[in-house]
């Protein structure tokens, strides 16, 4: 009876881990039979867990791909990842940047109070974003955070973390490593922080909430890839991985793979769930050398509905290393290209 009594409580304190924070929106992509199954979403018939818009003219399997393949081999939540494509035709709306992204279809409340964003995101050494062309990565509208890689002029080879316009983070961005993140926003506060890890480690907060204009009507965070135009070089064909993708509410859920409610049974071993309040920043490592500052550029994009507004934040002019909390990095030159464009219709 004392061994099935402790039996008892290790599966009780394994599903209760699982389950740390409350999930408000589960877009690990569990429903989906193919990636035609976006286009069944119109502004008219809200259904399933994105709205797809933003992407070519192309067939959405030009540009959206989902598979078993295509997601972190830790996220045991997750039955498939989705690889999204910028190709040669991946010009949305008029505009002269390559664009594809998927939006959050949901009226849960992703936008008030204080929510942790997940996801985790790696690239290939095929079809690699370049380093010279600056890539725009899992942001909202407003660009009050987000991740970015690329540089338009000198080429940058990290990946990066951006809240208030600036660099607070960096790590190298190599192939086939994916890389965990859960975005700290407090919608209250007015405050972003960074949690981070690698493969099937646990986060770990590498940033603290830094003050930022937090902004978002909830159907405005952008699941995706946005690359702003460079001289120099041609369209070529780029890949980005993304798994595990969720909000939450509660407590941070720290372990890969889990933050859903029902769990799941090949999922890791989970971590102890944490409070943002008690967390402490661990020392950041850059492994990025100095990278040099960047000429700035106006990308000039035509009239599109919705609204989205680019801004291109150049890299700073030294990386950041082993910071303990927020980074004080240098700000560097800095270039907005905005896409002026008609208001977004509200999904009901």
């Amino acid at each position: 009876m004392m061994f099935a009594s402790q039996i008892s409580s290790t599966v009780l304190l394994a599903a209760s881990a699982v389950s740390a924070g409350n999930v408000l929106w589960d877009g690990r992509f569990n429903d989906y039979a193919s990636a035609a199954d976006l286009d069944k979403w119109s502004f008219s018939n809200p259904v399933g867990e994105y709205q797809y818009y933003i992407h070519g003219k192309g067939e959405t399997a030009e540009y959206v791909g989902l598979s078993a393949d295509f997601k972190n081999p830790a996220d045991g939540a997750s039955k498939q990842g989705v690889k999204i494509s910028l190709t040669d035709s991946a010009f949305w709306n008029g505009q002269n940047m390559r664009r594809t992204e998927l939006i959050p279809q949901t009226k849960a409340a992703i936008n008030k109070g204080k929510v942790y964003y997940h996801f985790s995101m790696k690239r290939s050494e095929t079809n690699a974003p370049v380093a010279n062309r600056e890539h725009q990565i899992a942001f909202f509208e407003s660009h009050f955070t987000e991740m970015k890689a690329g540089s338009n002029g000198d080429a940058d080879p990290a990946l990066r973390w951006f809240a208030d316009s600036k660099s607070q983070w960096d790590t190298a961005w190599d192939a086939d490593v994916w890389h965990n993140v859960a975005y700290e926003i407090d919608f209250d506060a007015s405050t972003v922080g960074l949690w981070h890890s690698t493969g099937a480690d646990a986060l770990k907060q590498v940033v603290k909430p830094v003050k930022a204009s937090t902004s978002s009507n909830g159907a405005d965070w952008h699941l995706g890839m946005l690359e702003l135009p460079g001289s120099g070089s041609t369209d070529e064909n780029e890949d980005i991985f993304f798994s595990g993708v969720y909000i939450e509410s509660g407590d941070l859920t720290t372990a890969i793979g889990s933050g859903s409610a029902a769990g799941s049974a090949d999922a890791p071993a989970a971590a102890k769930p944490v409070a943002s309040s008690t967390a402490t920043a661990k020392p950041v490592a850059s492994s990025t050398a100095i990278v040099k500052p960047v000429a700035s550029s106006t990308a000039v994009v035509s009239s599109a509905a919705p609204t989205t507004l680019a801004t291109s934040t150049k890299a700073p002019a030294t990386s950041v290393a082993a910071q303990p909390t927020q980074s004080a990095t240098s700000t560097a030159a800095q270039a907005t290209a905005t896409a002026t464009t008609q208001p977004k219709p509200k999904c009901k």
